[in-house]
């Protein structure tokens, strides 16, 4: 999929080699803080996205081949600290869903949210791949959050990750929920044009999901089978040319009466009374006459000698076919041919030609063949098919946040919040210790760092860090402040999109967000607003 942006006034600009002309112009026209691209365009696109997921070899389907993704080179990335970040406005603040009117309950241990889950999709490198997001609050329930560079591989300028779908509550190939492909990616207009991971999150559009499997067969209409986008099939019934004649007579040619040519049926015969010396040379053409053919048999020498000569009947000499003498060939087609009668596939003579020495300067081969007269007769095979769609196989399981609610968000919120992280790491630290499999969602816990995080080798800045472990599988984690275990909910505040070893022990030990900051309010409010449907007719 091309990336493509669109920018204020509704230009089309393509990144890449334009990204250098658009910094003066970004200013000049005021361009929006948001981007977005399309992902799966419509209904039909956004089922094939499934059925690539779902598609199984043997038992295990595509997102459970799936691994994690990052477009780090290293297991962390050189972190360093600086002053403090600054909001850009007043802090705001979007409440999750079914939190629109305040509640409060107390709960003592720490219950995963429902709304956390994977995105998968397709890489830059054809590699199949996941992340973590979380649903969150929108106009349409339908919106995802996770970081940037789960949307497109910023590191590579690469296009939009292709079949991106997000699984909440993924376990080992389940689909709990359902699967929600994603129809809109909206992200900072600063990280599109110009990688800029101070602004690495992102805000999909999500189609209603589906759950697949199950369902009823019934019989359509050859126009309904023909519309219809969830599982079909035809079953095929044999029939008489009779029967078939009547059917394409009431359902004409595009009807479910059909007819196809088979292979032709060979059989050996009798030579036609009518055959002699003068006629024989069209019945030996490529195409015969009349349906009847003279060919040639291979036989042995001795089986060629005692046939008949002179005679146009089967099992007679062929000499048109057969090699009057031996004929002078190369020792690579003798060797050749050494292979096939060794194998049986070779019944001629094969000679080294010796000199008077004895030395060997020659081969040859001698082929002989018998007549035989066959026939070939066309025949057509008649069938008559019913049209069956399994009704109910592909079910619309309804809007994301009808199903496992939807996170809050929160923007402009000064250092020191505590956070929960919700995530799916799975890489290993920097020295090789693997802690985490990315099975199971884990978290962290604890308050944000008073000093920002910058690092030039990601084009960072203005990163807010968290003491956390997690490695790489995490990265799009949501970062939620005013967590509620007992609601599980909270309001989305950042999302995990770099990974740092401080102290140098060659462990993980600080996870950073880009700071959400009215920009992101801009982007999120935009993607907030946008309907997306059903893929289910």
């Amino acid at each position: 999929m091309k990336r493509i942006l669109l920018p204020a006034g509704g230009a089309v600009l393509a990144t890449g080699l334009l990204a250098a002309g658009l910094v003066g112009s970004a200013s000049a026209n005021a361009n929006p803080d948001w981007a977005t691209d399309t992902m799966a365009k419509d209904a039909p696109s956004a089922t094939k996205v499934v059925d690539f997921w779902l598609a199984a070899n043997g038992t295990t389907n595509n997102l459970a081949k799936a691994t994690a993704y990052t477009t780090e080179t290293t297991p962390a990335s050189k972190l360093n600290t600086s002053g403090g970040y600054t909001p850009d406005g007043k802090p705001g603040v979007v409440a999750p869903i079914g939190e629109e009117k305040k509640s409060t309950s107390v709960v003592k241990n720490v219950n995963l949210p429902k709304s956390i889950g994977k995105v998968f999709f397709v890489d830059s490198k054809n590699q199949l791949k996941w992340c973590s997001a979380t649903s969150i609050q929108s106009k349409y329930r339908n919106l995802v959050s996770t970081a940037a560079h789960c949307v497109y591989d910023d590191k590579a300028n690469a296009n939009v990750m292709d079949n991106w779908v997000f699984v909440p509550g993924y376990y080992q190939g389940k689909t709990p929920w359902g699967i929600y492909v994603g129809k809109t990616a909206y992200v900072h207009y600063d990280f599109s044009v110009y990688n800029d991971r101070d602004r690495d999150y992102a805000f999909v559009t999500v189609y209603n999901g589906i759950q697949v499997g199950g369902g009823t067969n019934k019989v359509v209409t050859k126009s309904e089978y023909d519309k219809y986008t969830g599982k079909k099939t035809t079953d095929q019934k044999v029939i008489e040319k009779a029967e078939f004649d009547a059917g394409v007579l009431k359902y004409g040619a595009d009807g479910p009466y059909k007819s196809a040519p088979l292979d032709p049926k060979v059989e050996t015969i009798a030579k036609p009374a009518n055959v002699n010396g003068g006629n024989i040379g069209k019945y030996a053409d490529s195409d015969g006459y009349e349906g009847v053919k003279v060919t040639g048999v291979e036989v042995v020498k001795s089986t060629y000698d005692a046939a008949p000569k002179h005679s146009y009947e089967n099992n007679a000499q062929s000499p048109y076919l057969s090699d009057s003498k031996p004929v002078a060939i190369s020792l690579e087609d003798y060797n050749a041919f050494k292979v096939l009668k060794a194998d049986g596939k070779y019944l001629g003579d094969l000679a080294e030609v010796k000199d008077r020495n004895g030395s060997v300067i020659g081969w040859t081969k001698q082929q002989f063949f018998v007549r035989k007269w066959v026939k070939s007769t066309t025949l057509t095979k008649y069938w008559v098919e019913t049209y069956i769609v399994q009704d109910g196989f592909i079910k619309d399981a309804g809007r994301l946040g009808d199903n496992v609610g939807g996170q809050g968000f929160t923007w402009n919120q000064k250092a020191g919040q505590t956070v929960y992280v919700f995530g799916y790491p799975a890489g290993a630290h920097p020295d090789g210790n693997k802690a985490f499999t990315g099975v199971t969602p884990k978290w962290c816990y604890g308050k944000t760092l008073a000093t920002k995080y910058v690092s030039a080798a990601d084009k960072v800045e203005e990163h807010v860090g968290l003491k956390c472990s997690m490695t790489v599988g995490s990265d799009g984690a949501p970062w939620l402040v005013k967590y509620s275990s007992a609601k599980r909910l909270g309001y989305v505040n950042g999302t995990t999109s770099l990974f740092g070893d401080t102290d140098s022990n060659g462990r993980i030990d600080v996870n950073t967000s880009a700071y959400f900051d009215g920009e992101t309010a801009a982007v999120y409010n935009k993607a907030a607003a946008v309907w997306s449907g059903s893929i289910v007719k």
